[in-house]
């Protein structure tokens, strides 16, 4: 113990008190005050507090400060001279105190160490603790664009969103594929489709029906539904299954409505007055072959009498080598004590008609019949003068036409009820088969009606070369002027075909 300390630390009695007094300090004017606002944040006040509560350890690395508060409301970490000095001030060791108070540096709270480090050189001794008020309310530049920089978790929002909108974009890809592939099957089973059958009240009009010997539901249905009496080709046939009725055909012409109900349709066929007497039809796109058979059954006469009066076109007038395409399609009611030649020249009699009416020379008949029984055969009504089109461009530049039903019709195969053609009618060398010959066939293939006969008299204007149906159930066809737009179409055609595996493809 220092004699200094002896001394002070046992005064003597007697000593006078003027000494004692002598010795103090200078006394000033002090007000004590009970400060209960809360402290500025980054103050010394505000650093005791913290440490007072535990919130600040002296011992912990200047990287793990508490965080100041940014006059915009963002944290901002403090920088190494600003969590210094806030230690230093808060608990002071003996060594640590400086000498003189005027050389502790004032810094701004949120300062970078750069702009701490120019404040310890170019701050005046006066200036205030902690760089005065505006370094408190108001944040430098490199601050404020770290406090208004968007958090990280805007950046897992927004890819979290686009996982979610990939999801729903898959879902609704796989919905559009099923429905384009499975639509109608999918449309029948929850009753979303177009309704297949035509509702009470909507028939009118006439049509013609031709039922022939050995018909059963499904090829009377489908003559319904050519006739425009029923409103799809199965409807008839799956009234029949679903109800399960057993019915037989009688074969003749009857005469119904259009738009009629399936039931309806059923009733009008089993009524004895809509069966005409004496009364045959040819159908659009039929044939010799397939016309004949029911003309004779009909009208009670031999099939031999028809074979013998289709033998000799000149005994009508025509100059070709059969009198194919030349029995008009339509119906004809004749005395009960007609004969076949009388039934043959009054086909043959409407077909110039129908020649006259469209302005065909005589002497060009018999090939405008050739142009429009394909036309009949590949097209729809509504591409009838566009089919027309594409047969003209390609005889106008010796292309072949490569029509599968020429092939077809050539080597037998026309009416058995698929569009495709066998790779043997395709390579049958015959002088019906464009795929082989240059040229139109030698003779027309069907019968065609008015609205063919039209339009191979006056094709549409176009450069189409190509045409392909893309979808069979209602006859959609696309018309293409190059190679590589068709083996597009043709792909269309065939994912119809793989989703409509029983349509006839």
């Amino acid at each position: 113990m220092s004699e200094r300390d002896g001394a002070s630390s046992a005064p003597d009695a007697n000593e006078p008190l003027g000494d004692l007094f002598a010795n103090l300090p200078e006394p000033t004017q002090q007000h004590p005050t009970a400060d209960y606002s809360a402290p500025v944040p980054g103050s010394r006040r505000a650093a005791r507090e913290a440490a007072q509560r535990g919130e600040v350890d002296p011992e912990r690395t200047p990287s793990a400060a508490p965080d100041a508060v940014d006059p915009v409301g963002t944290t901002v970490p403090p920088t190494e001279p600003a969590i210094a000095a806030a230690e230093s001030h808060a608990h002071p060791a003996a060594s640590d105190v400086p000498d003189d108070p005027a050389r502790i540096e004032p810094v701004a709270v949120g300062a970078p160490a750069a702009a701490a480090a120019a404040s310890a050189s170019s701050t005046p001794p006066d200036a205030p603790i902690g760089g005065g008020l505006d370094a408190l309310f108001v944040a430098p530049d490199d601050d404020r664009a770290r406090a208004q920089k968007p958090k990280k978790r805007g950046r897992g929002c927004l890819i979290a969103l686009l996982i979610i909108l990939v999801i729903v974009g898959g879902i609704a890809a796989a919905g559009a594929w099923a429905m384009n592939t499975y639509g109608e099957q999918i449309n029948d089973i929850m009753g979303w489709g177009e309704p297949k059958d035509y509702e009470d009240g909507q028939a009118s009009g006439e049509a013609f029906v031709t039922i022939k010997d050995g018909d059963t539901g499904r090829p009377v249905s489908t003559a319904l539904y050519e006739a425009g009496v029923t409103k799809t080709e199965d409807v008839f046939y799956d009234y029949l299954i679903e109800e399960n009725i057993a019915v037989t055909f009688y074969p003749g012409v009857y005469r119904l409505q259009e738009k009629m109900t399936a039931a309806a349709a059923l009733e009008a066929l089993g009524n004895e007055d809509n069966k005409l007497e004496n009364t045959v039809s040819v159908g659009e796109g039929a044939t010799i072959e397939s016309s004949l058979p029911a003309m004779a059954e009909t009208l009670g006469l031999p099939i031999a009498d028809f074979e013998a009066a289709v033998a000799d076109p000149s005994a009508y007038g025509v100059d070709a080598p059969s009198l194919e395409g030349w029995l008009f399609p339509a119906v004809y009611t004749f005395d009960p004590e007609v004969a076949a030649t009388q039934v043959i020249q009054r086909m043959v009699d409407r077909t110039r008609e129908s020649l006259t009416s469209a302005g065909v020379p005589d002497a060009d008949a018999e090939r405008i019949l050739t142009i429009a029984s394909i036309i009949q055969r590949e097209g729809r009504t509504a591409d009838f003068a566009k089919v027309s089109r594409v047969i003209q461009n390609r005889l106008d530049i010796d292309m072949k036409l490569q029509m599968d039903s020429t092939a077809q019709y050539g080597y037998g195969s026309l009416h058995e009820g698929v569009v495709s053609s066998s790779a043997e009618a395709l390579e049958d060398d015959n002088d019906w088969n464009t795929y082989v010959r240059t040229g139109l066939p030698i003779t027309p293939i069907a019968s065609p009606n008015d609205a063919a006969i039209d339009a191979a008299m006056h094709p549409e204007d176009g450069p189409w070369l190509y045409f392909v149906t893309i979808d069979l159930s209602t006859g959609e066809t696309q018309f293409s002027e190059t190679y590589e737009e068709h083996q597009a179409g043709i792909e269309k055609w065939r994912d119809w075909c793989r989703a409509n595996p029983d349509a006839g493809c």
